[in-house]
């Protein structure tokens, strides 16, 4: 087994679940942050709300791989706020304090972040430079970032990682949308100007191990495809692959009914037309730049195919 050491967390969700064999795979030992009480060899122990992590455990990791946070599909009650905030900002911090104490830190971590930090910005094309913007999420986001200073400050190299909405037909966004569109029941959200940032989930497991390798890189980077789409074409396009109509919108108002209105127009409704300058100016290839690709092998690697 190798002895470099790479540990994740959030590893049972979507992302981590396709990282984690990924980094397997380039020779690491791969390591996972749990609430379990009595972790397996594999694990390390921690509990953000108690602020409890197992330091010692942590010495000699050579990176970190930063998933895990609440759910935003949910409505944002005053106590959901609460969890989608402080699971994001509370174990974000503990992590980035306890690294920054160990006698021999890792060289690198990879913190996850959203493109909700730009706020909803209409038809602005939005690099890494660009400011923050407003509402829940673009300071949920905000304050997630920050809360790897003490990583950053201790000499580490942290990496803020701005996804978009992630396409695998295996969970997430995608994955929800499929039963209806497979009825040739879907259609765009509201009107569907709005824009919709994406990522393969193979791309994105792609781009940490880029980032991992590329020590020459640190601080925010836009994990998004090259070309980001309208919410009706991301609906047409969804609905050609599987050779089904998709021309039946959902109305904004049933759907601000559904998930209450701020929660619908800062994720439904809204949007970021975000580019990834960054990947793009470090070399970094996408397998599937343009959507019709993204969604062809979203579905192939689900064995369910499509028509176009």
């Amino acid at each position: 087994m190798s002895d470099r050491r790479v540990l994740i967390s959030g590893a049972s969700g979507l992302i981590g679940t396709a990282l984690g064999p990924a980094l397997a795979s380039d020779g690491l030992r791969v390591e996972r942050l749990t609430r379990g009480r009595h972790p397996h060899p594999a694990e390390i122990a921690w509990d953000p709300r108690a602020g409890l992590l197992d330091l010692p455990s942590l010495e000699g990791l050579d990176a970190v791989v930063h998933l895990a946070g609440e759910s935003i599909a949910q409505r944002w009650t005053r106590s959901a706020r609460q969890r989608i905030r402080e699971s994001r900002v509370r174990g974000t911090r503990l992590l980035s304090e306890s690294l920054a104490r160990l006698e021999r830190p890792p060289r690198a971590i990879v913190a996850a972040s959203a493109v909700g930090y730009y706020g909803s910005r209409g038809d602005e094309r939005l690099r890494e430079d660009a400011p923050p913007g407003t509402g829940f999420l673009a300071e949920v986001a905000r304050d997630w970032e920050a809360a790897t200073d003490p990583a950053r400050n201790a000499g580490i190299r942290v990496v803020n990682l701005r996804t978009g909405v992630v396409l695998s037909a295996r969970g997430g966004a995608l994955a929800k949308l499929l039963p209806l569109f497979r009825l040739g029941l879907g259609g765009p959200l509201g009107d569907g100007r709005q824009w919709m940032s994406w990522i393969l989930i193979d791309d994105l497991v792609a781009a940490i191990r880029h980032l991992l390798a590329r020590e020459d890189l640190g601080g925010p980077v836009n994990a998004v495809a090259p070309e980001p789409v309208s919410n009706a074409e991301f609906a047409r396009m969804l609905g050609a692959v599987l050779g089904r109509p998709a021309a039946l919108p959902a109305p904004a108002f049933a759907l601000r009914l559904l998930m209450g209105r701020e929660m619908a127009d800062a994720t439904l409704l809204g949007g970021q037309r975000v580019l990834p300058a960054r990947l793009l100016d470090s070399g970094f290839r996408f397998l599937a730049p343009t959507l019709a690709a993204a969604l062809r092998r979203a579905l192939a690697r689900d064995g369910t195919g499509g028509d176009a």
